[in-house]
């Protein structure tokens, strides 16, 4: 016969008490230890180990080359002050089955303006000059509007002049001589005193590579090929068009809707130190790497100068606000925007320059970073290196490429 839970008289009603509040301790603990197994799960699905998913930039990148206003690109990943991975993706020209690879020739834009600092900070530390000299004295073609102040090399070098950001660029990009310009900036007016703001520049800027021809008495590709490019191994550098023409393979500009530019102008080569150099993505890579003080690349007094935070850049942030909203605190300093990311200190650059687009952002502790440039016009790529940097901080992921944004 089968017992039954039935439970009669004193005895067994004192029995039945106790079980019932033994179940209901049972089912409480049991209930405790699914909810934390519950929270642990949902947190383990938004905090990651703070590791580099190649696979996953990987498939990322393949992502974005998708879309049609891209053509071809090219990435790298440095790792520990080691360079893990690149990738060529799409095309060198649109349409012509000549694949983009690790060794492809781009151009750098405005991240170019690092390897002036750098050779500018070079020859400071042979004696040449100091920082705080003014910039005239070694640049004859810089004539500024009339100042108490006089513009020192490192106001040059952090873009704080003082006049209209961009001064002239349509000057430069309508064909005229670097020095011609130059001398025509007296005739602007001063937006601050000088020293005390943030005007971003690139004739002015150029200034650099004339204090670097003029001390040193050769011509400015030649002492950065001799002092930046050799040492550090980049062997498909170069600051000239015909340095990027004569590229085994090289990138041909396109539009906003994926046309060929025909002909890649010479018109920012003239500003070298602003906007000259040309390589592949290994090399960009090495040039990254060499910002990171532990590999001891390059003197570690140059680089705190480089990357110290001179000025605040205001219309820089409030772009990276409007559009990417992690990067805070931006600010520049020699040649390189200075940003914080999660709390961490990031240093970076971007460039573009009539269908090419450049970009670098490293964490000069973690040793890590990315490198990237793309041959068109497009800034969508520019969300990619802050899916790097979620992953080396162990962040949630975000869609910054904005690829699965329903239109």
């Amino acid at each position: 016969m089968r017992q039954t839970a039935q439970f009669t008289g004193q005895k067994d009603s004192a029995s039945f008490t106790g079980v019932l509040m033994f179940s209901r301790i049972l089912f409480a603990m049991m209930f405790c230890v699914a909810s934390v197994a519950s929270v642990s799960a949902n947190v383990s699905g938004q905090i990651r180990e703070p590791r580099i998913d190649i696979a996953e930039l990987d498939k990322r990148a393949s992502q974005l080359m998708q879309q049609l206003e891209m053509v071809g690109m090219s990435v790298a990943v440095v790792e520990n002050g080691k360079m893990t991975w690149a990738k060529g993706y799409g095309e060198t020209l649109r349409d012509s089955n000549m694949m983009v690879t690790t060794d492809t020739v781009f151009r750098w834009a405005s991240v170019s303006k690092g390897v002036a600092a750098a050779t500018v900070l070079s020859l400071e530390e042979d004696g040449h000059f100091s920082l705080a000299d003014p910039a005239k004295l070694h640049a004859a073609s810089l004539e500024l509007p009339a100042s108490d102040k006089s513009i020192t090399i490192e106001d040059l070098l952090s873009h704080r002049i003082g006049i209209v950001r961009n001064a002239y660029d349509n000057r430069i990009e309508g064909g005229k001589d670097a020095k011609t310009v130059r001398r025509a900036l007296k005739d602007l007016k001063y937006l601050c005193e000088p020293g005390s703001c943030h005007t971003y520049q690139n004739a002015a800027y150029d200034a650099s590579s004339e204090i670097i021809e003029s001390v040193s008495g050769i011509p400015y590709k030649s002492v950065v090929q001799e002092r930046i490019f050799g040492p550090l191994g980049m062997t498909t550098a170069s600051t000239t068009l015909e340095g990027l023409q004569r590229s085994q393979s090289w990138a041909r500009p396109h539009g906003r809707h994926g046309t060929r530019i025909n002909r890649v102008k010479e018109t920012y080569y003239r500003v070298p130190a602003a906007a000259g150099v040309n390589s592949s993505v290994k090399d960009l890579a090495k040039w990254m790497t060499a910002q990171m003080p532990a590999e001891e690349k390059i003197p570690a007094a140059q680089l705190t100068k480089m990357q110290t935070s001179y000025v605040n850049t205001p219309r820089e942030q409030r772009y990276m606000r409007r559009k990417f909203g992690a990067l805070e605190n931006a600010h520049y300093g020699l040649g390189w925007r200075t940003y914080t990311y999660a709390g961490h200190k990031v240093i970076g650059h971007r460039g573009g320059v009539q269908g090419y687009r450049a970009l670098v952002l490293f964490d000069p502790e973690k040793r890590s970073g990315i490198a990237m440039m793309w041959n068109s016009p497009h800034s969508r790529p520019i969300g990619l290196q802050l899916e790097f940097m979620d992953q080396l901080y162990g962040l949630p992921k975000r869609d910054w490429l904005r690829l699965n944004k329903k239109s």
